[in-house]
């Protein structure tokens, strides 16, 4: 072809098929802007690749016929560029490689012939976005794969070739594939299923790969039941460990094994009830600090002297003390032992024995008592805390304990807090713990 010939820019059509003319397309073709129809085939000796500056003319509409021609190499995807184009046929050529994905991207395609080149590779998917397509025609070439099963969603498609290609898999039933004068797959082997007009040998049952996944299923499911069953059991055995470890440590508390301390021990651990060691009293009696010396260490303690004044303040004290140390709950006070004897002068003495809260009571963290005390602030989520702790104790005591106890003094003097600010109620009226007992 004259090489002046693309010096045409304004020329619309060009027929130049079924002639003996030679060489390449040169890259100028992309010159003709106004070009909207081309036609080169039947030019046998027409070879090289297809410039993609083919697939860029701007208004190249109606047809693009480049068949029974010698071009090859692969499709330039630059094909997908021609989104205004109606036919393009490229048939019968030594194009090779993949058929680029692109291609579906030439929306306005309604007849699309790839037949009788060298494409490998599997059917793209994306021509099921070609919804105007009516024939498409990909035959004699080396595709694989199986067959998109999007094309069957095809509205207005009427032709289908895939003939003499690799294809394998189930053969679609529904759009184009319904009619089998519309369909041709011949010379791909590997094909199965589809009408009975088609001819093609049944697909066989996936009864293994579905037993395959059953089975995958079935063991999935018993590892989790078997996971599941061993959390279960590992948390009952947890639960059961902890309550027999609570069991225990009630069984060997301090109040077993001081269960019978003597006036002596407490004498010397308050420095003989020293006022220095006095840290509150009360309506029921004196609370004094102390340390005393127990297993090779020193513990400190909170010894609760009782007023014996009181009418019946002795009454059944050690039976009342063995429902007292059963109360068990982290915001009650501890109660580690009491002492029931004689003080060096003869007197009868009553006491019982705390564990020691570093912080003292909530009523010195909310109230002055001195002109030169300074009260310490607490803030808003420490004030929530010890408000949950009571209420947590007062719970305990109202609606889990055995028997139920009512605390008939409850105020910020014995709400006690310790180191960490964990909030514990203490002096439980022991009276009324003795009248629930008898209820």
């Amino acid at each position: 072809m004259p090489l002046t010939l693309f010096n045409l820019t304004s020329i619309a059509a060009i027929r130049l098929h079924n002639n003996n003319f030679d060489g390449n397309i040169p890259p100028n073709v992309e010159n003709f802007w106004n070009l909207n129809e081309c036609s080169l085939s039947n030019n046998n000796k027409l070879d090289g690749t297809i410039p993609q500056q083919v697939f860029t003319l701007p208004s190249l509409s109606k047809y693009l016929y480049l068949s029974r021609n010698s071009f090859t190499g692969p499709l330039s995807p630059a094909v997908g560029k021609l989104k205004t184009l109606n036919v393009l046929d490229i048939s019968q050529n030594k194009l090779l490689g993949e058929i680029p994905d692109t291609i579906g991207d030439c929306l306005s395609l309604e007849y699309l012939d790839m037949h009788d080149n060298l494409f490998e590779g599997k059917v793209p998917p994306s021509l099921v976005s070609l919804k105007n397509i009516t024939h498409l025609d990909i035959s004699n070439n080396k595709l694989t794969g199986e067959i998109p099963r999007d094309l069957q969603k095809l509205p207005l498609l009427q032709y289908l070739n895939l003939s003499f290609n690799d294809l394998e898999g189930e053969v679609p039933k529904v759009g184009v594939f319904t009619v089998a004068t519309n369909v041709s797959l011949l010379g791909n082997k590997k094909l199965c299923g589809g009408i009975p007009e088609l001819k093609l040998p049944l697909c066989p049952v996936k009864k293994t790969k579905h037993i395959k996944h059953l089975k995958i299923m079935i063991v999935i499911f018993t590892c989790i039941c078997s996971a599941l069953v061993f959390a279960s059991f590992i948390a009952f055995l947890t639960l059961c460990w902890r309550n027999e470890k609570r069991m225990e440590s009630a069984k060997t508390s301090n109040v077993e094994k001081l269960s019978k301390i003597p006036y002596g021990d407490l004498h010397q651990a308050t420095n003989g009830f020293s006022e220095t060691n006095l840290i509150g009293s009360g309506s029921f009696g004196t609370v004094y600090k102390g340390r005393l010396e127990q297993g090779g260490g020193e513990q400190t303690i909170a010894v609760k002297v009782l007023d014996l004044s009181k009418n019946g303040a002795s009454k059944s004290f050690l039976e009342k003390c063995k429902v007292l140390r059963n109360i068990r709950h982290r915001n009650l006070v501890p109660i580690l032992t009491c002492c029931s004897s004689c003080d060096f002068a003869g007197n009868e003495f009553r006491a019982l024995v705390y564990e020691f809260m570093e912080n003292g009571d909530l009523d010195m963290w909310l109230h002055t008592h001195s002109s030169n005390a300074q009260t310490t602030v607490l803030s808003v989520l420490q004030r929530l805390n010890i408000a949950i702790d009571v209420a947590c104790a007062l719970h305990y005591l109202h609606d889990d304990c055995e028997p139920t106890v009512i605390h008939c003094d409850l105020k910020p003097s014995n709400m006690l807090l310790d180191k960490d600010l964990t909030a514990h109620v203490g002096d439980i009226g022991i009276s009324r713990l003795y009248s629930c007992t008898i209820c």
